[in-house]
């Protein structure tokens, strides 16, 4: 009969770990930092005085989304931030976040700031909509 060796240090088997545990790191002490996800539209005059596009206020005529981190007592230089296409993924040595982003974004072409006074990270990510030529058109 085959006796099977295990590695006596481990403390579970591979087939133990639930999948996806990779990304979700249940065993970090970090905490999650406060957050908000507002949409924002690229509003013209002709949209504004004569209504002219059809867009309205929906999140459906919305090209960006803006998420604001609040991150206190951080430095810029603490703040590591990757951007996927349905994920936004923030580490600083206190706080962790890992957001599945409501819908899919150029993760290429986004944009960072921190608000220092307020110590919120601002981050602005254009949306990609498979129907944005029907809302725009």
């Amino acid at each position: 009969s085959e006796v099977k060796s295990e590695n006596k240090k481990t403390i579970w088997n591979t087939e133990e770990v639930p999948e996806g545990s990779e990304f979700g790191d249940i065993w970090d002490p970090r905490e999650q930092p406060e957050y908000e996800i507002l949409f924002k539209q690229q509003v013209g005059t002709e949209d504004v005085f004569f209504g002219m596009s059809r867009k309205d206020p929906s999140t459906a005529c919305c090209e960006d989304m803006v998420i604001k981190i609040k991150l206190p007592e951080t430095k810029v230089s603490d703040i590591t931030l990757d951007i996927q296409d349905k994920v936004l993924d923030l580490r600083t040595p206190q706080k962790k976040l890992l957001l599945h982003l409501p819908c899919p974004v150029d993760s290429k072409n986004g944009k960072a700031r921190f608000l220092s006074e307020e110590e919120i990270l601002e981050v602005t990510l254009r949306m990609t909509r498979e129907f944005d030529f029907i809302n725009f058109a």
